[in-house]
């Protein structure tokens, strides 16, 4: 496999680049995708049997199962870091090893919890980044991983990204079931 084609399964759709100019429309767009995140996880995942949920979407990647699970752990920080960027002045976030999370036994189990973890934090995220103004909008934090400041806007579409992201990374590995053992 060229490194270009496991570019491709890595970033299926590609990576997120922070637009020049957010725009209202923008902003409504990637709030949709956030609300809209756990009913498409579950209509792709809900017929999904253990062989199935084991599938990997590259070689050396992550099941479905690790991947429902990661956007779980990774979308509770989501909305975490907006609510410090949005109470604290320009706070450092802590970031935290996914894929050492991904090895966690509770990446393993049953997807069940993490759908309603998903289903609970996108219904705050939802209720939240709709009641932002343009102010909130522009807050920040600092993300020591990266030594850069995010914008709160920004960050929604980063997490917009993150969701449809990881949908594509299902998507693909139903589509190559077993090929990536």
């Amino acid at each position: 496999m060229t490194a270009e084609e496991l570019y491709q399964l890595k970033f299926p759709i590609g990576e997120f680049i922070t637009p020049k100019n957010i725009t209202t429309e923008l902003l409504k767009d990637w709030i949709i995708s956030i609300e809209k995140f756990p009913q498409s996880l579950i209509s792709i995942t809900q017929n999904l049997n253990e062989k199935e949920l084991n599938y990997q979407y590259r070689p050396n990647g992550w099941t479905i199962k690790q991947v429902v699970h990661h956007c779980a752990d990774s979308h509770i920080n989501s909305l975490l870091r907006f609510k410090l960027a949005l109470t604290e002045d320009t706070p450092m976030i802590k970031p935290y090893f996914e894929d050492r999370f991904a090895e966690l036994k509770d990446y393993s189990e049953p997807i069940d919890t993490s759908i309603s973890i998903l289903v609970g934090v996108h219904k705050k995220l939802e209720i939240l980044l709709k009641k932002l103004n343009k102010e909130d909008l522009k807050l920040q934090f600092i993300h020591p991983e990266h030594g850069k400041y995010f914008s709160i806007e920004q960050t929604i579409g980063t997490y917009a990204w993150h969701s449809n992201h990881h949908l594509a990374h299902i998507e693909q590995a139903l589509r190559f079931q077993d090929k990536f053992k």
